[in-house]
């Protein structure tokens, strides 16, 4: 796997696909420098190295130039957290970029404008791939969060670095994470997932039995397991049509000899609501106008005991409503457990949307291994999948 560090950017120009999808306000402001500061350490190396970078990104889901989508938002946000001042040009390809890459100095940082103005970025155009091409000496992918798209500025620009091209810090990072969670020897691995869909989770659950111990089964998605094993759930959420697959991943784990962790217990509530009367039940026995919203007090317990075993931990969604503080106590529970194996030793890789948003919430973020930043294109890794843009670089 090649990486920056087998390359010297000295008098190079480096075109670095980063991940700067980043959230704004009405004011368009950027809200959270996450995905800016993940991208900084492979742009410091560069610069460091006595190189310039040009940074490609997109930006949203433009249907054509729009105010709202473009780059030129963020530029402050970046050069603040590069600490080098970021400049802009108004497009990503054609001769006025061409001319401002020329004009780039060593230790400078040019950003382009969103790529996806262009609707030749999704549609991985081969043209337009060339023309994004002759903005860099060599070709950094640094961005996990887009690498399962085959989009023009991921998959398809590669071919014309056949032996320049590299992944930056962050992704490699990434790559590294996943494979020490599906290829650990360090056992016993404990798989968390949560959310609400057993479907959204099929393919994951499939294709990590074979390399987990424990499968902690949480959040939503608990009750389409306790409704097809003969459970009364009451109003919570259920996807019916998934009740035979859900026996059929119990019966497999068996098979396997995975330990499958259930909820025992559940808050439910009378209402979706913060604000809703609750009461603590079996979760075999949710009264009829109830909802469970959050894990028990049994089952956080029983959680964290497998989770302080655990010596490679997968964490994938949250186990309540979170986002209330009323049913939050099951995924900070989770997170302390996590955060407390991992202060023994354990490995833990925590990605996913809302699981992430719950590590940062709760101020676990710099307690467990890695965060992932990706959360479709960890999902895909997880299923198995070859992600067009990272293949791209290894081929």
């Amino acid at each position: 796997m090649k990486t920056i560090d087998d390359f010297n950017f000295e008098d190079k120009k480096a075109l670095i696909r980063v991940d700067f999808n980043v959230p704004l306000n009405e004011n368009l402001e950027v809200t959270d420098l996450t995905r800016i500061e993940a991208a900084k350490p492979t742009i410091v190396k560069i610069l460091e190295d006595g190189g310039s970078a040009v940074l490609m990104s997109h930006l949203g889901r433009p249907s054509g130039p729009e105010e709202k989508f473009s780059l030129k938002n963020i530029v402050d946000a970046a050069s603040d957290v590069i600490g080098v001042q970021v400049k802009f040009v108004g497009d990503c390809v054609g001769e006025e970029v061409q001319q401002a890459v020329a004009d780039l100095q060593n230790g400078e940082v040019l950003l382009l404008e969103n790529l996806r103005f262009h609707k030749e970025e999704k549609a991985g155009d081969k043209d337009f791939a060339t023309e994004l091409a002759k903005n860099g000496d060599i070709y950094v992918n640094d961005a996990f969060g887009s690498a399962h798209r085959a989009h023009a500025s991921t998959a398809i620009i590669a071919d014309f670095f056949p032996d320049k091209k590299c992944f930056g810090y962050l992704l490699s990072k990434e790559i590294e994470s996943l494979q020490k969670v599906l290829g650990s020897s360090e056992k016993p691995v404990t798989a968390i997932l949560g959310g609400s869909k057993v479907s959204s989770k099929i393919t994951v659950i499939e294709n990590i039995l074979d390399k987990i111990d424990h499968l902690i089964i949480g959040g939503g998605m608990s009750f389409t397991f306790v409704k097809a094993m003969g459970g009364q759930i009451g109003n919570s959420i259920c996807e019916d049509d998934k009740q035979d697959l859900a026996l059929e991943i119990l019966k497999q784990a068996e098979e396997k000899g995975v330990k499958v962790h259930l909820p025992v217990d559940v808050v439910c509530a009378d209402s979706f609501s913060n604000d809703a009367n609750t009461q603590v039940v079996d979760i075999k026995a949710i009264p009829d106008g109830w909802e469970g919203l959050d894990a028990g007090p049994k089952t956080n317990v029983g959680f964290s005991f497998v989770i302080a075993q655990s010596k490679t931990i997968l964490w994938n969604g949250p186990v309540g409503v979170f986002e209330m503080p009323k049913f939050a106590k099951g995924t900070i529970e989770i997170g302390n457990a996590v955060a407390d194996a991992t202060a023994e030793g354990a490995f833990s890789l925590v990605g996913g949307g809302d699981s992430v948003a719950a590590v940062k919430q709760f101020g676990f973020a710099d307690k467990v291994s890695y965060v992932s930043t990706g959360g479709g294109a960890m999902l895909e890794m997880l299923e198995g999948k070859t992600l067009p843009g990272i293949a791209a670089i290894m081929s």
